[in-house]
């Protein structure tokens, strides 16, 4: 079997065009959102990262998913590994029971458990000092930093506003030497967290998407595939699956892999089982039936291009397909639909009154189904 994982395409200009906006001293921080599976992570760890330390910074890089319940202590553990890697074990001592409590529990929204919400309070105190203690300690350090935070739309969460503000007021008194990349694929909840004035992190960054993969990333593979495999791989075949597989890097990989290992097979069933596995229409059902009624009413009219979700009609098939009176029908029904879909990374909004899906392979999925 072929193994991809090395199989990087690497990017060094676009990352030292993010490290020149940095040393041209016009912003500390800078935000970057993608939907999943589009890359973005591999980039910064693979081409982001070696260039900023090759540049002089020391690194601190945390991805928030791995512990989306308590992103005060991922964030903290790795600034603490970078700054004072002998202090680490100390300081996890003093984390790891709780942590190890909260993980037991799996990811519990807005902290339903009592016992639970008791262990994340004691942490979060526990955090908030070693913020301070860890900035300390990096002020007597000489080396600026590049602090990498991935999947940063955790902290726009409620539960996480005490620490995101205690965190800001560090980074703000240390912008001279602490530049900050925010990465996300929660467009919706990162332009809350940058462009809300109640929230910590209001104006402290600009926000724009990452740059996607496109044609260049598709003639790499092939050329690779094709240096390796006596079966040749089609350029325009290629770029049809990179298209079918909706410009998805992560998918575009497996169907090279398929790919390789039957080539006898052919481009277009490589194409087919890659199709059925990565849009699982299992999967797809499965997220469909974990919605609430009038979520999959809202997110069909959002797939089928219906723009004005709050008017008359919209109200009309809400009231129609919920087996409601119309009476009971309002604009709150559909506005608590879209903030749900759009906290859960479902959909997010473009402008007044548009949304779009998150991913593209589920809207059409729902587009079409039965």
């Amino acid at each position: 079997m072929y193994m991809l994982n090395d199989w990087h395409f690497a990017r060094p200009a676009l990352a030292d065009s993010y490290l020149h906006l940095f040393e041209l001293g016009l912003t500390s921080a800078r935000g970057l959102f993608a939907r999943r599976r589009m890359g973005k992570t591999e980039f910064l760890k693979k081409d982001f990262i070696p260039a900023a330390e090759l540049r002089g910074y020391v690194v601190v890089y945390a991805n928030l998913w791995d512990l989306e319940v308590d992103p005060a202590t991922a964030l903290i553990a790795e600034f603490y590994k970078v700054v004072e890697p002998k202090g680490f074990d100390k300081i996890w001592a003093n984390l790891k029971l709780p942590v190890a409590k909260i993980k037991a529990t799996g990811k519990i929204p807005l902290m339903i458990e009592g016992t639970l919400e008791a262990e994340l309070s004691n942490v979060k105190k526990v955090t908030g000092t070693l913020l301070m203690d860890a900035m300390q300690a990096f002020d007597k350090t000489k080396k600026p930093m590049m602090l990498v935070i991935d999947e940063a739309q955790v902290l726009a969460y409620e539960e996480n506003s005490h620490f995101c503000h205690a965190l800001r007021a560090a980074l703000d008194i240390r912008k001279e030497r602490i530049k900050v990349i925010f990465a996300g694929s929660s467009e919706t909840t990162l332009r809350k967290m940058f462009g809300v004035a109640s929230e910590p992190f209001y104006n402290w960054a600009p926000l724009e998407p990452f740059e996607l993969l496109g044609n260049e990333f598709v003639e790499v593979m092939v050329e690779q595939v094709n240096a390796i495999s006596k079966y040749p791989l089609s350029l325009l075949e290629a770029q049809n699956a990179f298209s079918q597989l909706k410009n998805t890097p992560e998918f575009f990989r497996r169907y090279i892999e398929r790919y390789l290992i039957n080539p006898l097979d052919g481009e277009a069933a490589a194409l087919e089982t890659t199709k059925n596995k990565v849009f699982s229409d299992q999967n797809f059902k499965k997220q469909w039936s974990s919605l609430l009624a009038a979520d999959r009413v809202i997110l069909a009219m959002i797939a089928n291009d219906v723009n004005d979700l709050h008017g008359k009609m919209a109200l009309q098939r809400l009231s129609a397909e919920l087996g409601i009176e119309l009476n009971d029908v309002n604009k709150n029904t559909t506005q608590n639909a879209l903030r749900r879909l759009a906290n859960k990374n479902i959909v997010t909004k473009m402008d007044y009154g548009v949304y779009q899906f998150e991913d593209e392979a589920f809207a059409d999925w729902v587009k079409h189904r039965d």
